[in-house]
C-alpha cells in the first residue's frame, strides 16, 4: 500500500521529491503558500526537467490542508526560520501514526520539530537531491546519482523506517537507511557549507563556481573548520577530507544549478545562512573551535541581505 505523503514547503526541492514520489504512485500533496506555483501545478501538472527534457507529473497541490486528512509522512522543507510556525499549523494532517521527517538545510530543525510534535514521531533524513525553480510549476530535478539517507535517531532499523525507504527507492530516489543519521546531518552540512553561501555571494551557478580556484580554496577551508567543529562535538562523520565535500556537492547536478542561498538572494528573500555557516560558528563557539572563514562568509551574506532594501518580512 502506497503512502500518503505531505510535503510541507514545496519549492524547488520539495516539488522535485514530491513530484518523483507522485509519479511512482504515492499519494502526494504539495503544500506551499506561493499561489502561482500551486495554481500552475493544479492547472497543467508539475513540469520536471531533467537534461533538456520536460515531463509532466500529475500531483495534488494545496495552500492549506482542507480535505487531506492525516498523512502517513510529513516531509518538512520550509525555510528553517519558518519551521516552528509551519509544523504548529499542520495539526490537521497529523494523526496518531503520522511520521515527521525534515530534509531541510542546516542544523536545529529536528530539535524544533521535536518540541512541537514529540521526538517519537521524528525520523531523520538528509538528501543530496537538488532542485532549481524555473518558474511557477516548473523545476529542474537533480536526482541522478544523488543519495538520500534516512534513519531513526537511536540508530535502530525499524519497520517504519524501512517502509519509508522502500517508498523512496520505489520512486527511484536512491535511499539508504543509516544507523548514524546525526552524523549524516553533519555530512550534509559540509555540502551546504562548501557551496551554498559562496554561490550566493558570487552569484555563480555551479558551472562558474567550480572554475575559480580561489573559490575552491575558500570552500575547502570552510569545510575543514566544520569538520573540526563536528569532531569536537563528538559527531562521527563519513566525510573526512574537505575536498570530498566540495566535489560531492556538484555530483550529478547541471552547470546551471543554483544553491538555495543563491535562489533566495535572487528573489530578494532572507537566506538560511544562520542555520548553515552560522550554525558552524555557533557550535564552534560552544566547543572553543575558531571558525574565521565561516564567520566571514556569514558576514558577507548578511551584508547582501541588508543591502536588499525590501527583503525583510519575505519568506
Amino acid at each position: 500500500m502506497k503512502m500518503k505523503i505531505c510535503v510541507l514547503g514545496s519549492g524547488a526541492l520539495g516539488s522535485t521529491i514530491g513530484g518523483v514520489l507522485a509519479e511512482a504512485g504515492s499519494e502526494v500533496y504539495l503544500i506551499d503558500q506561493w499561489a502561482d506555483h500551486i495554481n500552475e501545478i493544479n492547472r497543467r501538472g508539475l513540469l520536471l526537467r531533467e537534461g533538456s527534457t520536460d515531463r509532466t507529473v500529475k500531483v495534488e497541490a494545496r495552500r492549506d490542508f482542507t480535505g487531506i486528512g492525516p498523512a502517513d509522512l510529513i516531509i518538512v522543507l520550509v525555510k528553517s526560520f519558518h519551521t516552528r510556525q509551519a509544523i504548529e499549523g499542520a495539526g490537521a494532517i497529523i494523526g496518531d501514526n503520522t511520521l515527521v521527517m525534515s530534509i531541510q538545510n542546516g542544523l536545529g530543525n529536528d530539535e524544533t520539530l521535536a518540541e512541537v510534535v514529540g521526538k517519537e514521531r521524528l525520523i531523520g533524513a538528509k538528501t543530496y537531491v537538488g532542485g532549481v525553480l524555473l518558474g511557477p510549476g516548473h523545476v529542474i530535478a537533480g536526482t541522478k546519482n544523488k543519495y538520500t539517507y534516512i534513519g531513526e535517531f537511536d540508530g535502530t532499523t525499524t519497520e517504519r523506517i524501512t517502509k519509508v525507504a522502500d517508498e523512496f527507492n520505489r520512486a527511484g530516489l536512491l535511499t539508504t537507511i543509516s544507523s548514524n543519521i546525526v552524523g549524516m546531518t553533519w555530512d550534509k552540512l559540509l555540502i551546504n557549507v562548501a557551496t551554498g553561501a559562496l554561490s550566493g555571494i558570487t552569484k555563480l551557478t555551479y558551472g562558474g563556481l567550480y572554475k575559480v580556484k580561489e573559490i575552491e580554496e575558500c570552500a575547502v577551508a570552510a569545510v575543514a573548520e566544520t569538520i573540526t567543529v563536528a569532531e569536537a562535538s563528538g559527531v562521527t562523520l563519513s566525510i573526512k577530507d574537505p575536498k570530498e565535500a566540495w566535489f560531492k556537492a556538484s555530483e550529478g547536478l547541471p552547470d546551471e544549478f543554483k544553491t538555495s542561498i543563491l535562489q533566495s538572494l535572487e528573489k530578494g528573500q532572507k537566506t538560511e545562512i544562520d542555520f548553515i555557516n552560522g550554525a558552524v560558528v555557533r557550535w564552534g563557539e560552544k566547543y572553543n573551535v575558531p571558525t574565521p572563514v565561516n564567520k566571514t562568509i556569514v558576514a558577507l551574506v548578511k551584508g547582501i541581505e541588508y543591502g536588499m532594501q525590501d527583503y525583510l518580512g519575505k519568506s
